[in-house]
């Protein structure tokens, strides 16, 4: 018995060991540059398609950017502007057009806020759950519209961007 005690002092201790150490070390879910790189093209093609020419910045989990694309015609600032939108829907993790709606109490603090703006164009990249990135697209006459591109594009990628996190 008093060995059936000590063993279970024994585990319990070594369980209790690894759960206060597994914090020090983090594995973390994000996009890679490849499928950045891809999730960007795609976009852009697909705004090209309907004649617009847009700027495509992806973002990591993080904030980082990972890919950007700018088309032949579209403005330098379209760049600044799309990446700034995937920020947004890095810090709130959702949709820039449904942060838009959802906070208009807060939007012009926000946009006085280096790297951010509030505007519709900026969707989050999901996989299995985990928050990998986001997509921010400027350029086309309308957020809603620079929000559709970057939805084709996921909505292209979407098996690979599932799989992305096996």
């Amino acid at each position: 018995m008093k060995l059936h005690k000590n063993l279970f002092f024994l585990i319990a201790l070594l369980i209790s060991a690894q759960s206060t150490s597994a914090a020090d070390v983090i594995n973390d879910k994000n996009i890679g540059m490849d499928l950045a790189r891809d999730i960007s093209n795609e976009a852009v093609l697909a705004c090209r398609k309907q004649g617009y020419h847009v700027s495509v910045v992806v973002v990591d989990r993080h904030g980082i950017s990972r890919a950007s694309l700018r088309d032949d015609f579209a403005s330098r600032f379209t760049l600044e502007i799309a990446e700034r939108k995937a920020n947004l829907s890095i810090l709130a993790w959702t949709d820039t057009g449904r942060f838009r709606q959802a906070r208009k109490d807060i939007q012009q603090e926000l946009n006085h806020i280096d790297g951010l703006i509030v505007m519709q164009g900026g969707v989050k990249i999901v996989a299995g759950g985990f928050n990998l990135g986001a997509i921010g697209v400027s350029g086309a006459p309308g957020g809603d519209k620079d929000e559709a591109c970057a939805k084709k594009a996921l909505e292209k990628l979407n098996e690979r961007i599932e799989f992305a996190i096996e």
